[in-house]
């Protein structure tokens, strides 16, 4: 079977996508024609991304004007081409850079290849669901006092799980000393239409900020916007590292979904998000009733100090149950064909858009109900359960995370072999090592590996979470 057939049965197995891409294969909302029948290539008429001076420029100065930018050019590479091109813009090779720790690997990525020195910024934790909260203010102040050679501030805002920074405040700080502020917003591309979602981090001030439209809004995979909204930023430079890291034969295809999208928020945004809203309501009070389940709300943001938190995400705990994530992400796709975005320890993630259905929100309460149900016949056995439970956490404790001893350059450039992750400790690790999705590395090449993230990993694997980087025997990549 081709990858074709396979997608054609996989569209008739009724399976529910709590996934991205945004558009939900909801073709009542979002659909083309016979795609070969579009598909060109730069030919008279159609203008050229990395010269737009016609079509294309008329389709971005849209969707600048839609978020509010000053300048937005297009991504066919996803986010990750956005990520690159904007480091890269703001930096020098060997220059500092201050870096939320818990950053998309592109991010990284972008260090490597410009060999920058990363300062971490920590952010807070939401342990009663084991997962990473906001960045402080404070925090970026403290290092930008320490670091008064950092060029640029790199933070995730909203994160995997929906939780938002404070950017208004932290680019207000950046812009006193002088540093942009890069905000990858790749799962914030919906935030900004509507009053009940928060606004976006153009309007917070950022100087520069990544979009990926595909993750929740209807576009294909891989399309994304890069918005420049500062003197700070040369947007000449922006577009001459975009066309490195972006193909020379950029996808009619694929920006036609972009200006599909941003046509139908210019047309019904309001519309659309308030009943998305509303489903989301009714979603959460029905959710109510679960007794031992719980899902994330603005209410537990809010009580550890976290800015803020936007609604379409949707992160199930069954943390202090006698099943852990993997079991409920397997019961919700195997029981009840519900395909959920990603799993970890403690909770799975579902990701909504405004192109989910009245039908798919009620099926999934309907599964979490009976699921729920279920765990109350276990907890006789609670106890003893949790006595004996490893108690896992994927998110980034500064006093307990790896230590840098080399660049990521050096590490990955060095000569490197490979030993037993067992017998890794106090090694420098060689390769990234980290759970896709969300593709935040545990580990980066340069870090020395502590016991504590040997346990970690080896949790992970035997709680059958998927982590990359590791070689065939559990072996990892160290530097020699």
């Amino acid at each position: 079977m081709n990858l074709y057939k396979k997608l054609l049965e996989y569209s008739k197995e009724g399976i529910y996508p709590m996934h991205m891409p945004g558009h939900k294969r909801n073709v009542e909302m979002a659909s083309m024609i016979n795609p070969y029948s579009l598909d060109i290539t730069e030919i008279e008429g159609f203008d050229n991304l990395h010269s737009a001076n016609e079509i294309l420029l008329e389709g971005m100065n849209r969707a600048a004007y839609l978020y509010g930018s000053s300048y937005t050019n297009y991504l066919v590479g996803g986010s990750t081409a956005g990520i690159l091109a904007g480091i890269a813009s703001c930096t020098k090779k060997g220059d500092k850079v201050i870096v939320a720790r818990n950053s998309h690997k592109s991010v990284y990525n972008a260090i490597y290849l410009n060999e920058l020195k990363p300062v971490y910024v920590y952010p807070k934790q939401i342990d009663s669901f084991g997962i990473n909260g906001d960045i402080s203010t404070d925090d970026v102040k403290d290092l930008l006092e320490k670091n008064p050679d950092a060029k640029l501030i790199i933070i995730t805002s909203p994160t995997y799980e929906g939780i938002l920074s404070d950017i208004k405040s932290i680019s207000e700080l950046s812009h006193r000393y002088g540093v942009p502020l890069l905000v990858d917003e790749a799962h914030g591309a919906h935030l900004g239409f509507h009053k009940d979602f928060p606004d976006n981090s153009i309007k917070a001030g950022a100087d520069i900020v990544i979009h990926s439209l595909h993750k929740t809004l209807p576009a294909f995979t891989q399309t994304g916007l890069i918005h420049i909204n500062s003197k700070l930023i040369s947007y000449e430079t922006v577009k001459r590292y975009l066309s490195i890291y972006q193909t020379s034969s950029p996808s009619y295809l694929l920006m036609a979904s972009i200006e599909q999208c941003i046509t139908l928020l210019e047309r019904e945004s309001m519309e659309l998000f308030t009943s998305f809203f509303n489903e989301l309501d009714m979603f959460h009070q029905r959710m109510g009733q679960l007794k031992y389940i719980k899902i994330m709300n603005k209410d537990d943001v809010s009580r550890i100090g976290c800015f803020d938190f936007e609604p379409s995400k949707l992160t199930i705990s069954v943390k202090d149950t006698n099943i852990n994530g993997n079991k409920l992400y397997n019961l919700l796709l195997n029981e009840y064909n519900i395909q959920m975005e990603m799993v970890s320890d403690n909770y799975v993630l579902g990701m909504t858009s405004i192109c989910d259905t009245h039908e798919g929100f009620i099926r999934l309460g309907n599964a979490l109900l009976d699921i729920d149900a279920t765990l109350k016949n276990y907890l006789k056995n609670y106890d003893i359960y949790n006595n004996n439970r490893n108690s896992l956490s994927s998110n980034f404790k500064k006093e307990i995370y790896p230590e840098i001893i080399i660049s990521s350059y050096e590490a990955i450039e060095k000569e490197s072999n490979m030993v037993k992750l067992s017998e890794s400790m106090d090694h420098i690790a060689a390769e990234y090592i980290y759970l896709y999705p969300p593709g935040i590395p545990l580990l980066v090449p340069g870090e020395q590996i502590s016991n504590q993230m040997i346990s970690d990993i080896t949790n992970f694997l035997k709680n059958g979470l998927t982590v990359h980087g590791l070689y065939e025997g559990q072996n990892i990549k160290v530097v020699s």
